[in-house]
């Protein structure tokens, strides 16, 4: 069945622990110790992690608190968005210099298809060596990069040899690969969907191999479908060069857990006023609006509304925002608050304000 499949030659590039590094780049004296990226503070929550704090356990997503007794001696340091943001900038355009067909995934990592590539280079392994050195001399990071015949191979092909390596995998080997790899390396699976496949039996890609598309879809839902496929080395999805996120989000989370809505709304006006800027950088507009809820128990909760127009204002988000919020009664205090839109397009909305009779409405104009 591989054989009847398009052949494509893709990388998928991945920075190295690239918050951290750029931290460290900017400032010689983090080299070599462990830092932490964002986590400081009561409450914090760390973003990245540089690989010397990586050993003593501590990751992204992690509390501070819980990192500091991991590693006593770790170093918290801000983020720095706009600078994350210049330098991925930098990367893109050597990613450019080589083929045009390059989809970005976020600041740090993306696919590029050099089956056919501007400098006419047989060899996708020693393109991607030339990009990891490009980047190296370039902008003073290192990349670690998977190279395969499609996208899900190139991903998870790019974790094994990092920091700053590569690893190829052949089209003579990709069946051999996929059963040999553990399941919780197959991207798209994860810690949850992983502790239920080992209930079943499933360790390898060659014992989810044995299972059925009517078994997986059974016991994974619309998943089962993509388990079948790619642990087959199928996964015919392009590199999409003009790739739309599917989502836009901002959240914050306070120092003192909120009880009162009174307070709640003046945080989600400036969350809604960070979203709209982001839609308005990314040149995008969405709509629907899910606000997003932590309490103090660590419960979380979403709730969502889907209106008939795009929309990139943060008046418009924010009336729809406190709309979810008093829309159910709080069932505990609130540690977290975050609003997301997602269903985006390019098509951006210019909003008018009218006032008629006391009443602010708003009237929708389309660009194309």
């Amino acid at each position: 069945m591989l054989n009847d499949l398009p052949i494509r030659k893709i990388i998928h590039v991945d920075m190295d622990a690239f918050y951290a590094s750029v931290a460290q780049m900017d400032h010689p004296e983090l080299i070599g110790k462990p830092i932490a990226v964002g986590g400081g503070g009561e409450r914090g929550v760390i973003s990245a992690a540089s690989y010397e704090a990586r050993k003593f356990g501590v990751k992204s997503a992690m509390s501070g608190r819980l990192a500091i007794k991991l590693c006593p001696e770790l170093i918290f340091v801000k983020t720095d968005f706009t600078r994350y943001t210049e330098i991925s900038k930098r990367i893109r355009k050597i990613f450019f210099e080589f083929t045009d067909l390059v989809e970005p995934l976020s600041l740090d990592e993306a696919y590029l298809d050099v089956t056919e590539n501007k400098i006419g280079l047989p060899s996708a392994t020693l393109l991607a060596k030339q990009i990891r050195q490009r980047i190296y001399d370039d902008v003073g990071l290192t990349a670690s990069a998977g190279i395969s015949i499609n996208k899900f191979i190139a991903k998870v092909a790019s974790d094994y040899n990092k920091p700053n390596g590569q690893k190829t995998v052949n089209p003579e080997d990709v069946l051999q690969f996929l059963e040999d790899l553990d399941i919780r390396k197959f991207y798209g699976v994860g810690k949850v969907t992983a502790e239920k496949m080992y209930q079943k039996g499933i360790f390898t890609g060659k014992d989810l191999k044995l299972k059925s598309v009517d078994y997986l879809s059974e016991h994974f839902g619309k998943s089962g479908r993509y388990y079948y496929d790619v642990v087959r080395g199928i996964h015919l999805s392009a590199v999409k060069p003009n790739r739309i996120r599917k989502s836009l989000a901002a959240e914050r989370t306070f120092s003192k857990n909120l009880s009162s809505e009174i307070f709640m709304l003046e945080k989600l006006e400036h969350i809604a006023e960070e979203v709209s800027k982001r839609l308005v950088k990314n040149n995008v507009a969405g709509k629907t609006i899910t606000l997003k809820i932590k309490y103090s128990d660590f419960t979380l909760q979403t709730r969502s509304k889907t209106l008939p127009y795009y929309l990139s204002d943060t008046s418009v988000i924010l009336e729809t925002a406190k709309d979810l919020l008093y829309q159910e009664k709080l069932s505990n205090s609130v540690r977290l608050l975050g609003i997301s839109l997602s269903n985006l397009s390019t098509e951006k909305p210019t909003l008018e304000k009218v006032t008629k009779d006391d009443t602010v409405s708003v009237q929708l104009k389309f660009e194309f």
